[in-house]
């Protein structure tokens, strides 16, 4: 099998590279034979060892795979600001629906459809679209539909590969095993929020 990994190396470091994710559930069949490749204890081995000496540090989650890097302070500040944001679009996925997760099938027609009489929805997409919103020549953020707002959203979540889109025609994704990640970044930030808590001063 190390013939496979010299030969799918470069298609790994491509797309972990960028930030994406390496997910067992996705129906691309390029991602399914990757992660297969990347799966086999032998071959995880051997390309963390590879990608380590090129500063990139392989991470299996739980049936997904990424690059974590050690960053310097500056750049730590700005991996916690988008961490915050990407809370956010987490939070507004599962007030949508407390299901949403791993192998979650939805439509942004059907948030649009919530988004109709669910006014805590309502009220998180308002607080997203200053983000995610459309914004003037004065770098404003101008009012846009819902229905764009939610696009947005829902491309950020595609393009780092934690949704994977099912069908052109009707809209209809699928969420990735890669959205563990997500949850379990969120999941940390609370533990380590509910430590500094209890520590007296």
């Amino acid at each position: 099998m190390i013939r496979q990994i010299t030969k799918y190396t470069a298609e790994i470091f491509e797309i972990l590279s960028k930030g994406n994710f390496i997910s067992a559930n996705s129906s691309d069949p390029l991602i399914q034979k990757l992660y297969a490749i990347i799966d086999e204890e032998e071959n995880f081995e051997a390309l963390h060892d590879y990608f380590g000496g090129i500063k990139f540090q392989l991470e299996r989650g739980d049936d997904y795979f990424y690059f974590s890097r050690n960053v310097p302070k500056a750049t730590l500040e700005k991996k916690l600001e988008a961490a915050y944001k990407w809370i956010d679009i987490v939070d507004f996925f599962k007030t949508f629906d407390s299901a949403f997760g791993v192998g979650f099938r939805f439509t942004p027609a059907d948030i649009n459809v919530k988004l109709k009489t669910d006014t805590d929805l309502k009220n998180k997409l308002d607080s997203l679209q200053k983000t995610f919103g459309r914004k003037n020549q004065a770098g404003e953020t101008k009012k846009t539909s819902y229905s764009d707002v939610i696009n947005r959203l829902v491309d950020q979540l595609r393009s780092q590969n934690f949704v994977e889109l099912q069908d052109e025609v009707l809209k209809n994704y699928k969420v990735l095993t890669s959205f563990r990640y997500l949850e379990e970044l969120i999941l940390r930030i609370d533990i380590a929020e509910e430590i500094e808590d209890e520590i007296p001063e």
